[in-house]
Order: C-alpha cells, then sequence, then structure tokens
C-alpha cells in the first residue's frame, strides 16, 4: 500500500505572513491525520520562512503520541540541519539538494558528485536511528548509486512528470532498479489529484507519495477532509469524484 504524507510547508509559509499564529501547522497536522493521512512530512529551510524549529519540536510531541504515523524530514545536510534530525524522533530523512535560498525542490542529487560526502551523512542520519531516503532525478544509474550510498529508499523528483517531460517509463525504469536494489521508492513534487492514480498505477511499489502544494489548494476549496479522502482515494487507484 502506497502512504500520503502531507507537507505542512505551505501552511507554515501562510502562517508566517503575520504575527497572529494561525493557520496552525500543528492544527493542521491534527486535522489530515484525523482524515486519514498516513504520514507529515515537514522541510525545515534555514531562513524558517516557512517550517520553523518550534514546529519540529511540536511535531515531534505530537506524533510521539501516534506511533501509526509516520515523521518525515526534508532537508539539505547542513551541520544544524544534521544536528537537528540527529537529536529528534523521526521514522524518516530525506536528503534533497536545495541551496538556502531555493524556492522549492526542483532536481535530484547529483549523486556520483557528492558520493563520499553523502555516504557519510546517511551513515550518520541511520545510526541515530531514522530511515534515509536521498531525492533523485528518475535515472536508474543514479538510483544505483543511492544503494551505494547506503541510503533505504529514494525519492522519485516528480516536477518532469507533471511536465510531461519526462515519460513514465523512466520512472518506471529508475523504480524497478530501486527496488532490485534493494531500496524503496518514494516519490514527491507537484503530484496532484488529475496525475497521481495514472503515477501509482503505473508504480504500485511506491511506498510514500508527499505531496504539499497541491494539497493545501485543494484544502482551501474543499477542506482537509476532503481533500485528504481524495488524495487516498487516488492512491487506491479509484476514481474520485469530488466537486472542486
Amino acid at each position: 500500500m502506497t502512504r500520503l504524507s502531507i507537507n505542512l510547508n505551505k501552511v507554515a509559509l501562510l502562517r508566517n505572513q503575520r504575527d497572529c499564529g494561525y493557520p496552525s501547522v500543528l492544527g493542521a497536522a491534527k486535522a489530515v491525520i484525523a482524515a486519514g493521512a498516513h504520514g507529515i512530512t515537514i522541510h525545515p529551510r534555514p531562513d524558517e520562512r516557512h517550517i520553523r524549529r518550534t514546529d519540529v519540536y511540536e511535531l515531534e510531541v505530537l506524533l510521539k503520541s501516534l506511533p501509526s504515523i509516520e515523521f518525515n524530514i526534508e532537508g539539505y545536510p547542513t551541520p544544524d540541519f544534521l544536528e537537528l534530525v540527529c537529536s529528534i524522533s523521526c521514522d524518516q530523512v530525506t536528503l534533497v539538494p536545495d541551496a538556502p535560498d531555493q524556492r522549492t525542490s526542483d532536481h535530484g542529487w547529483d549523486v556520483a558528485g557528492h558520493f563520499n560526502e553523502l555516504k557519510d551523512v546517511v551513515f550518520k542520519i541511520k545510526n541515530s536511528g531514522a530511515r534515509v531516503s536521498v531525492f533523485i532525478d528518475p535515472n536508474p544509474d543514479i538510483a544505483r548509486l543511492a544503494a551505494q550510498i547506503g541510503a533505504d529508499r529514494i525519492e522519485l523528483y516528480t516536477g518532469p512528470y507533471f511536465e510531461k517531460t519526462i515519460p513514465l517509463t523512466v520512472y518506471q525504469v529508475t523504480a524497478d532498479t530501486a527496488i532490485s536494489c534493494g531500496l524503496g521508492v518514494n516519490a514527491g513534487h507537484d503530484l496532484n489529484l488529475e496525475n497521481l492514480s495514472r503515477f501509482i498505477k503505473a508504480i504500485p511499489e511506491c511506498k510514500e507519495v508527499s505531496i504539499g502544494h497541491a494539497i493545501t489548494s485543494d484544502a482551501l476549496d474543499m477542506g482537509w477532509d476532503r481533500a485528504v479522502k481524495a488524495y487516498l482515494a487516488a492512491i487506491g487507484n479509484e476514481i474520485s469524484i469530488i466537486q472542486r
């Protein structure tokens, strides 16, 4: 079964526009979990323009009380980021190659070019008890390298799938290669209600999709409960007919 992890960065971004404390990141986490989401994803950046360290600690407390809900923290492996993820309780750390001022993730790791660095980072995080996923472009050769640095999973960057610049068959081949190397397969970026079901039908072995921008946008129209249920239906390969 593919699990749905909700990225709450856009909730935090909206909250940070004012000093009134809402919308609440913690409240949104409780709402999506109540609606059936399997996990929470956050991507704290150094400038705290959306997720703040205080959010990380508050979510850690919440999710410790809900052991069936996974806590996934994304980020570039700076010393501060590594100190954070290795000092708290989280299920998965997803390593992304974002520069500090980058608006959003828009490419995967050049694993060959950062091989030794990433291998050391993966070892350190796994030693702290978390699973490690590496954000990569759809390329079977990169998937093989991700296995060689000791990662547990890859996360396929699905922006080109949304943009229709890389065919779904390339994602299938990359996923098959990763699985043959002993890796789990996650996916994320620009997955939405129009393209998610097709992706999961093509790669049913996908263990997790992380979705933030699209589901937050849909929740503005539908509310969190209906939006989460619509995405769960898409993951289940059902046709969800919902007035948006």
